[in-house]
């Protein structure tokens, strides 16, 4: 059986290392193909005003430290799009919802990965990635044309512990938790290592304490499939 590929499509640079890292570095070791869209280049973040940059040149600056994500990750592939950063509420989603279905359409993904529909968060960026990315899979679904064999949705678990974090984080409850990818020591600490890479994030990451409350086990809910136990992998039990 071929490898299998992986999808992960987040609206900010830094969304795949804020959580997800050492699943990505684990899917890697396991020979799987990792690629990672990313739907703005996140220049309108404040953290731009301590350094002076205009919203554009934050964005450069951001997707320069992505390329290093990019190899610590050691990611199969890495797109990164111009999307208004903060702004995904106010476009068309039509127009974004095709680009990705164009997107995926081309890479021919296994499974595609985006935010659980609390975002996480809560922040609207994160909300807009998840009914765009789910909506596209669901119209791909209705055609005849390739679709994805499963929506999986990045979470934490209502176990998971941010401690003093300003940062506080939706979760998912333990029954809703479809698979968890128990990373190895050395794809957790490329999961930190990513986190490193945003030397203009030093900051926030030190403020919220991220690097430290990186677990090597990272949980999924899947869209319209439910597994209890949970799976240990993302790709397990595809549907046919």
């Amino acid at each position: 059986m071929a490898n299998r590929k992986i999808l992960y499509i987040f609206p900010h640079p830094d969304d795949e290392s804020f959580g997800p890292g050492p699943a990505i570095a684990n899917q890697r070791a396991r020979g799987e193909e990792v690629h990672l869209l990313t739907l703005t280049k996140g220049g309108a973040t404040k953290q731009r005003h301590q350094y002076g940059y205009s919203v554009d040149e934050m964005g450069d600056v951001r997707a320069k430290e992505m390329e290093c994500v990019k190899q610590v990750l050691d990611l199969s592939g890495m797109t990164i799009w111009d999307y208004p950063d903060s702004g995904l509420s106010k476009i068309d989603p039509i127009g974004l919802e095709v680009d990705i279905m164009r997107f995926i359409r081309e890479l021919k993904p296994d499974v595609i990965i985006t935010y659980a529909v609390h975002g996480n968060s809560g922040f609207p960026d994160h909300l807009v990635a998840h009914a765009v990315v789910k909506r596209a899979f669901c119209e791909m679904r209705r055609s005849n044309d390739f679709c994805p064999s499963r929506l999986a949705l990045y979470t934490v678990s209502e176990d998971y512990d941010e401690g003093d974090s300003p940062i506080k984080l939706a979760k998912t409850p333990r029954e809703e938790i479809d698979a968890e990818e128990h990373a190895d020591e050395n794809s957790l600490n490329k999961g930190k290592k990513a986190l490193d890479c945003y030397e203009t994030y030093k900051a926030v990451i030190e403020k919220t304490g991220v690097r430290d409350k990186l677990t090597p086990k990272v949980s999924f809910e899947f869209f319209d499939e439910d597994f209890d136990p949970p799976l240990k992998s993302v790709t397990d039990r595809l549907p046919e």
